[in-house]
């Protein structure tokens, strides 16, 4: 079989659920379980899988994606509870107060408070917690989804204190083979491991810093009364400010810190100092922007999570106490993940499988207490007691989330596994490479010496398919390696823009857009969502290519593999 008939087999999956997603605007439930069976055929006609692989594959994706529901839940949980005891509405006066400007609002919610949270926690737990607190705080459903996906942008790379880097980009890697060369050429895979992470930092830090203003003027275009860009482009200042204020100390951290806390700290600084310049009015348009009337909404932007505040008959709280679960959530990763004798302790509990079926190295399992949900639902258990909750209260909180689970539930059952199938499909009976590298490989061969333009595209098709930065960082690291050395390029380069395209498929990953809508009870309109986040992602993968390009040819960067 011909590399080009090869990749556009290996490509048929995604390109259908495109055209179902996109084009027939399919809902994911209808579209995901066709692309499943689709997948599942091609592996076994195609690439000689053997069935036995092809089933340990979905079983593994399905302990998978037990893990992200239990995300799921958790986010739910959370607000549901924080609803209930009534401290959602006192965050969003205390989000009012700062100013009525949705604009500015957006900004400080989703980009930095968002920020924060996947560098805490990752997982697409940023659009499940960020989306429905904006629609808490009166946005529609849409644009709180649209948001919350786009803030799975600049921060992803070092989300999860680090995971992308730390687990993507190490396990992609051949790291034995490249030590020995590395130490050959008097350096180290420590050091070697730092230049990839300042590199993705830098990179990050040049392009995202317009993330804030294209959520602005996006959310002015197509939620705002006028759609209008140019009311969003009134507040360039402030969201340029906003955008410094995050990636300055999230480049300086990763420089001088390694990938845990880059997108942490931005968050938390940039956190501070915008929200104390917004208090003030610094550089805050003097004309107000507010959305149309909510009557005046389309049907299609509202889910079906109603935040009727005013009928939560809840016991005023302070601001310090309503925020208290968000802080708790931020200490309890920061210390599950950093602190050991608590990290072993979260981690020894769960259940692993590995060789499943007896197939070689196809393991997944599932760490309850470790995964962000775990954090969230011990936080969740805080708050009862902190908010001075009731039963009925909290069974009510439960019994929401629950019903949003087992939608969201149904299109991860097909997605992940979905991808699993495709990621193992490597070991085959035709001797072929995987299906995502016989993708890659065309891409390679074809474009040549202006590949770095291209390799952060392969990084977003890698989360785009697995709605995961570091599983396309496992997938691809090593592929852009070879491609790198094989072009005489600087390997940390290729490698660290392969982290951040993969950062900038999170926009468009299926399973984060499904997790989003999920918490905003808009599942079945994923595809109205991709469409407007696919503008975002591309503007982030041509600068960051260009950035590749700049890097390679015109600064000439190098390191220690290059002969």
């Amino acid at each position: 079989m011909s590399p080009g008939l090869l990749a556009l087999l290996a490509f048929a999956p995604i390109f259908l659920a495109g055209i179902l997603l996109l084009g027939l605007r399919w809902p994911a439930r209808n579209a995901m379980p066709v692309v499943f069976l689709v997948t599942a055929l091609i592996g076994y006609s195609a690439w000689d899988m053997s069935l036995n692989r092809i089933l340990a594959s979905s079983l593994q994706g399905l302990v998978i994606t037990i893990g992200v529901l239990w995300i799921i839940f958790g986010a739910i949980l959370l607000l549901n509870t924080l609803k209930h005891s009534g401290a959602i509405a006192t965050i969003r006066s205390g989000f009012t107060n700062i100013t009525p400007d949705r604009r500015i609002q957006a900004i400080i919610i989703v980009w930095l408070f968002g920020s924060f949270i996947e560098g805490a926690s990752g997982f697409g737990t940023p659009a499940a917690i960020v989306a429905p607190l904006l629609v808490a705080v009166g946005f529609p459903a849409m644009a709180a989804v649209m948001l919350g996906m786009m803030v799975q942008s600049t921060p992803v790379s070092f989300g999860a204190v680090g995971t992308p880097i730390i687990v993507g980009v190490t396990t992609g890697l051949d790291q034995s083979a490249i030590s020995a060369q590395l130490s050959a050429a008097g350096s180290s895979w420590e050091s070697y491991l730092q230049l990839i992470t300042t590199e993705v930092a830098l990179t990050h830090a040049v392009v995202g810093v317009l993330i804030p203003l294209l959520m602005v003027t996006m959310m002015t275009r197509f939620f705002g009364r006028n759609k209008s860009w140019k009311e969003g482009l009134e507040v360039l200042p402030f969201a340029l400010f906003a955008g410094v204020a995050f990636v300055v100390p999230y480049a300086v951290t990763g420089m001088l810190m390694g990938p845990e806390f880059p997108s942490l700290l931005g968050g938390l600084i940039g956190l501070a100092i915008v929200t104390t310049a917004a208090k003030k009015g610094f550089l805050i348009p003097r004309k107000t922007w507010d959305f149309a009337d909510k009557k005046e909404w389309p049907a299609e932007w509202m889910g079906t999570l109603e935040m009727k505040l005013e009928d939560i008959a809840a016991h005023p709280m302070s601001g310090f106490r309503a925020w208290l679960p968000y802080v708790l959530i931020g200490a309890l990763l920061v210390v599950s993940r950093t602190v050991d004798p608590v990290k072993q302790f979260f981690v020894s509990v769960g259940a692993s499988f590995s060789n499943i079926l007896g197939e070689a190295g196809i393991s997944a399992g599932v760490q309850p207490l470790y995964l962000p949900g775990g954090i969230l639902v011990m936080v969740v258990i805080a708050t009862f007691f902190l908010h001075r909750m009731n039963a009925r209260a909290m069974g009510e909180a439960v019994k929401e989330s629950g019903s949003v689970l087992l939608s969201a539930g149904f299109v991860l059952l097909f997605t992940i596994p979905m991808v699993r199938i495709m990621i193992n499909s490597g070991v085959n009976l035709a001797d072929l490479p995987s299906m995502p590298l016989a993708m890659a490989s065309w891409v390679a061969d074809t474009v040549g010496g202006i590949y770095p333009l291209m390799a952060p595209t392969v990084g977003a098709m890698g989360a785009f398919l697995a709605g995961s930065n570091t599983v396309s960082n496992m997938m691809f690291s090593q592929f852009q390696f070879g491609v790198a050395q094989s072009l005489g390029l600087s390997t940390a380069l290729m490698v660290a823009v392969q982290a951040v395209g993969a950062a900038a498929g999170n926009m468009i990953a299926i399973h984060n857009v499904v997790a989003a809508s999920a918490t905003v009870g808009l599942l079945g309109r994923e595809g109205q969502t991709l469409r407007k986040t696919i503008r975002p992602t591309i503007y982030y993968l041509v600068m960051t290519g260009l950035v590749a390009m700049l890097a390679a040819y015109i600064l000439g960067l190098t390191d220690p593999l290059m002969h």
